[in-house]
């Protein structure tokens, strides 16, 4: 059984809890992280849920995500969801989330992470994910016009491509011109 905390409109934990699988009241939301790993090469990390999992059956999706438990923070959940889920163990501890999306039960904090993995050490959670690969963004956006990719918008796929190196909205041609030295 899995509990988590109840946040309000303004995100902050009311004090109150909620059972994983039970509705929430009007004006309640939770917290839910996804992190999106990047190679140097400008891929993503990519998973294929296990073909038994309740959603989203056997649909490739991006790296990790998963809901914050009881008292985690947003940085606690997503280095949690990622040892569980992918076996790898990454400080985020002073990270912040590139992208917060909210949706109607709550908010989804997004990290974009470049680091080189060996998908031959990660240890998958037979509970959860069956496969990973690396993937570029036109064969993620591929897989979402075919459906074996969860459909995300693909302008939001595309985003996290394009902002993966970078933090706020702007483009910052400064960045770009130093990256290249």
């Amino acid at each position: 059984m899995e509990f988590w905390d109840v946040y309000d409109v303004d995100r902050k934990k009311t004090g109150r809890t909620w059972q994983r699988g039970t509705r929430l009241e009007t004006g309640d939301y939770h917290l839910v992280i996804h992190v999106c790993i990047f190679n140097k090469d400008g891929q993503m990390l990519i998973q294929q849920r296990q073909p038994f999992k309740d959603g989203w059956a056997n649909m490739w999706d991006i790296t990790v995500g998963g809901s914050a438990t009881v008292g985690d923070t947003s940085q606690q959940a997503a280095m949690r969801e990622l040892e569980e889920e992918i076996g790898l163990k990454l400080d985020l501890a002073q990270t912040r989330p590139h992208l917060t999306v909210n949706f109607d039960e709550g908010f989804d904090d997004i990290y974009l992470v470049e680091t080189e993995v060996d998908l031959n050490r990660l240890t998958l959670q037979e509970s959860e994910v069956q496969a990973v690969q690396w993937a570029d963004e036109a064969t993620i956006l591929e897989r979402i016009q075919e459906g074996t990719f969860i459909p995300y918008y693909e302008s939001m796929i595309s985003l996290l491509f394009s902002m993966r190196k970078q933090w706020g909205a702007i483009y910052s041609y400064e960045k770009k011109e130093s990256s290249r030295a």
